[in-house]
């Protein structure tokens, strides 16, 4: 069979259409450019050449790499990616329906900002939300978006094009793009379903294969795609260089590739900007930031501008809480552990509590809505395995917020959610649970999966099941009563609803512990609602998992203001005095 990617070809008929000659679709991020309609390399070159900026052009179906790069070495680059093609006759049916959403076409305009908010989130380039929704009925392009069946949240989305429709390809092939998931998405399956709906759109059609071009590294996705009958084909992607491709054609170190993802952010925005970053422990994530004669050492976001005194505080949960009470946020009530005495009265008085450790980050100890005397002693001594001084505090119902807060400004907020899991009537809560933590390690680059330890044991006792029973089909429950990101949760941006009242006590609190960079834990009824109670106060937030608000960017501000542009720094001077 001959191939969409074989060599030149001259126009010829199909379906009373000719084929077109250097042939590009618009996709919105950038001209997808069909090498095979090339017949002269040069043309081709000139066509990349003609990229337009905050754009990524990409030559498909390049048979002769160093023949196209030859005409402009110094402008393009070949991608490191492989292209893998998928007969679709040959695409066996799902082995599971799917779970908790569903697949469809744009049907709102507000899908066209939760697609940017997913292509944002995992930096990849956004796309006009005018051109979305112009091509939403299909054509030479296709997109589908997933959508959770509880909240109507975007999950995920995927772009296709139809080869027929875009240059009259006679064989009749088509490809896939820009397959992106939300990161803190829950439910299994999701980037399968868009890629089945997508081919078995394009089978109704009548097309023939699916192309795709995966990164060579990118070993989940490269599983995904082989198990489901994909198969390598020897064809290459050709980019013009760019600010947004330069990770690709500059390589990264050794120490680089060892940056967690909340270090990376950091260290990406500084190197956009032009500031020096130097790895001084990667995986740390210790880093050294050098610009205009100015340097900082950083872990992550915690950065030389901390004061010991500030971290001291935020290391102490009991003495943050009396200083931020003193400046007029409000806090629960709490007592020590150790008296024997008090415990059974404050748990009397209380109903329900929290148990944690005095000193303790990303989750680790904690233990909420305890009821029992004999779970409220387990607890302390599973958070004493954690630091020697136990807490025992009020426990407020409601939701876990987070906020980001950087100079003393809000620059993000965030819903934070436990844990959660839906029964298939066939796998065990643990099974699922581990399932779940693949899922969650996958979306954060190992930093999130939920322990199987005695708190959740206990949660998932609470909710009628044992660790080892099977779950009913739809049964959802939770597994962790913590929303932290490292045991599990998941983080909803709530930055552009959150209640001013919120935002002040926020602000109150870091400057009660004169801290610079700092995340700000309340329990909230609603976020759109001025009732709160304040949890704690962490010193290194994590940045990345608040994307796409300007979190990284505000930091680097913090630390070299003279990096901003005199245009953008005198805009926002002019606001303030405004404000």
């Amino acid at each position: 069979m001959t191939t969409a990617a074989s060599k030149p070809m001259p126009p010829r008929k199909l379906s009373g259409s000719p084929v077109s000659a250097d042939a590009s679709v618009d996709c919105g991020w950038g001209r997808l450019s069909f090498a095979q309609t090339f017949s002269d390399p040069a043309r081709l070159a000139r066509s990349l050449g003609e990229e337009g900026p905050d754009r990524r052009d990409i030559a498909f179906y390049v048979s002769e790499p160093h023949v196209l790069l030859a005409q402009a070495p110094l402008d393009l680059f070949l991608d490191p990616s492989h292209t893998y093609r998928l007969d679709l006759a040959d695409l066996a049916p799902a082995e599971r329906e799917l779970q908790g959403f569903r697949v469809r076409g744009l049907e709102r305009e507000s899908d066209t900002s939760a697609m940017n908010r997913i292509y944002q989130m995992r930096n990849m380039v956004e796309v006009a939300p005018e051109f979305l929704w112009r091509h939403r009925n299909g054509g030479a392009l296709r997109f589908l978006v997933a959508e959770d069946e509880h909240s109507g949240a975007i999950l995920g989305t995927v772009t296709g094009v139809d080869h027929v429709e875009a240059f009259g390809d006679p064989d009749e092939g088509a490809s896939l793009w820009c397959l992106a998931i939300d990161m803190q998405a829950v439910h299994p399956g999701i980037g399968e379903a868009l890629l089945r709906h997508l081919a078995e759109e394009f089978r109704a059609r009548g097309r023939r294969t699916l192309d795709l071009s995966v990164m060579h590294d990118n070993a989940l996705a490269i599983g995904l795609y082989e198990r489901l009958g994909f198969r390598r084909i020897p064809f290459f992607t050709v980019k013009r260089r760019n600010p947004i491709n330069e990770r690709l054609f500059t390589g990264t170190t050794a120490s680089d590739k060892a940056l967690n993802p909340y270090a990376r952010i950091i260290v990406d925005e500084a190197r956009r900007r032009g500031i020096h970053a130097e790895m001084i422990d990667a995986a740390g994530g210790f880093f050294r930031l050098s610009y205009g004669g100015r340097s900082i050492r950083c872990r992550e976001s915690l950065s030389e501008l901390t004061s010991a005194v500030a971290m001291s505080i935020c290391d102490d949960k009991a003495m943050t809480r009396r200083l931020v009470k003193e400046a007029g946020v409000a806090v629960p009530d709490q007592i020590e552990a150790g008296d024997g005495t008090a415990l059974p009265a404050f748990l009397e008085r209380h109903g329900s509590v929290v148990v944690k450790p005095a000193r303790g980050e990303q989750g680790r100890g904690i233990a909420v809505g305890i009821e029992t005397l004999e779970d409220a002693q387990g607890a302390i001594e599973t958070a004493r395995r954690e630091c020697e001084r136990v807490l025992v505090e009020s426990c407020f119902q409601g939701h876990d917020l987070r906020l980001v807060v950087i100079d003393f400004r809000l620059v993000a907020a965030a819903i934070r959610k436990p844990p959660e899991i839906t029964g298939n009537g066939r796998d065990s809560v643990r099974t699922l649970i581990n399932r779940l933590s693949r899922r969650r390690r996958s979306a954060t680059g190992g930093e999130s999966s939920v322990p199987l330890d005695a708190e959740t044991t206990r949660t998932v006792k609470a909710a009628g099941f044992g660790m080892d029973d099977i779950l009913p089909e739809g049964t959802r429950i939770t597994v962790r009563r913590t929303a932290n990101l490292h045991t599990g949760g998941t983080i909803h941006d709530v930055t552009d609803i959150v209640h001013p009242r919120l935002v002040e006590a926020g602000i109150a609190a870091a400057r009660a512990i004169d801290i610079p960079v700092c995340g700000i834990d309340f329990m909230v009824e609603s976020p759109t609602e001025d009732s709160y109670v304040f949890i704690e106060a962490n010193e290194r937030p994590g940045l990345a998992n608040h994307e796409p608000q300007p979190t990284a960017e505000r930091f680097i501000d913090l630390l070299f203001p003279l990096s901003i542009p005199a245009s953008v720094r005198k805009a926002r001077l002019r606001r303030e005095r405004r404000d």
